[in-house]
């Protein structure tokens, strides 16, 4: 247990540090302060200021809230799901493996990105935001989190396993509850959980980055949001023109490396002994 234990806390203070950055996001940004153009850290703590003199901590702030929700209900919906997987190959369900391979093979033959995009087109403008996506997407992974989680309630034995632990007098409860889900299959749903979660936020930076490059509209976050793809595209320039934008890329790959960390280190916490 103490090996990983760094590693959840770890996890855990990277989850922290996403809600509390959702919580504290404004609903606009400030007004632009020329003086303060591409200002350093320096002089605009803590993460300096963007081309109209504003602190770019509004820009990570304001992405977390983007991110935070949508991208924790799509991971919760892949571990229910993994957990309805195992836990029913460990029933001896008959019709389970028909329907799992038949639901994985047609999810399988789908474009993801393309069901995205149609899911995005088609969303009421009441409803349009990244949480829909970020559902859609996890519906899209879940029948490979099932089987993943099939095939270790499988090694274990399956209904044999059960039976063997009902035998020596344990409760359906106690066998299900903790003998199965929270002894054998919590490594691969946490994880596959914690995958979907990293994927959510990387999809909404692509969706975002695109619609930014494209001058589009947003499908993923209102208009007086901000994503983390545009500290992205401020940072960029930095790259190709002689713009002193550094600071800005910096940070949104930072806040990038924040998420894969959370995702990483979630993992490694609940890995098998």
């Amino acid at each position: 247990m103490k090996p990983r234990l760094p590693a959840a806390l770890l996890a855990g203070l990277c989850l922290v540090l996403l809600l509390v950055a959702a919580l504290v996001a404004p609903e606009h940004l400030p007004d632009k302060a020329p003086d303060l153009k591409w200002a350093g850290p320096a002089d605009v703590p803590p993460f300096g200021a963007d081309d109209g003199g504003r602190s770019l901590l509004h820009y990570a702030t304001q992405g977390a809230r983007v991110v935070a929700v949508p991208s924790i209900v799509a991971g919760m919906v892949v571990a229910a799901f993994a957990t309805l997987g195992g836990v029913l190959r460990a029933m001896g369900v008959g019709w389970f493996d028909r329907v799992l391979q038949a639901g994985g093979e047609v999810v399988g033959a789908l474009p993801r990105m393309v069901v995205i995009l149609v899911v995005a087109l088609v969303t009421p403008d009441e409803w349009r935001g990244l949480l829909p996506l970020a559902v859609t997407w996890a519906l899209l992974s879940a029948p490979g989190a099932m089987d993943e989680a099939a095939a270790v309630a499988e090694r274990l034995g399956g209904a044999r396993f059960v039976e063997a632990l009902r035998a020596h007098g344990y409760s359906a409860s106690r066998v299900y509850l903790y003998h199965i889900v929270a002894l054998n299959l919590r490594p691969v749903v946490v994880r596959q959980a914690a995958e979907v979660m990293m994927q959510v936020v990387f999809l909404e930076i692509g969706l975002s980055y695109i619609a930014e490059e494209e001058n589009q509209t947003d499908f993923t976050h209102p208009a007086n949001l901000k994503s983390w793809a545009n500290l992205l595209k401020l940072g960029y320039a930095s790259l190709v023109v002689d713009v002193p934008s550094g600071h800005a890329l910096g940070l949104g790959l930072g806040l990038i490396g924040v998420v894969a960390v959370m995702g990483l280190a979630l993992g490694r916490a609940v890995r098998s002994r």
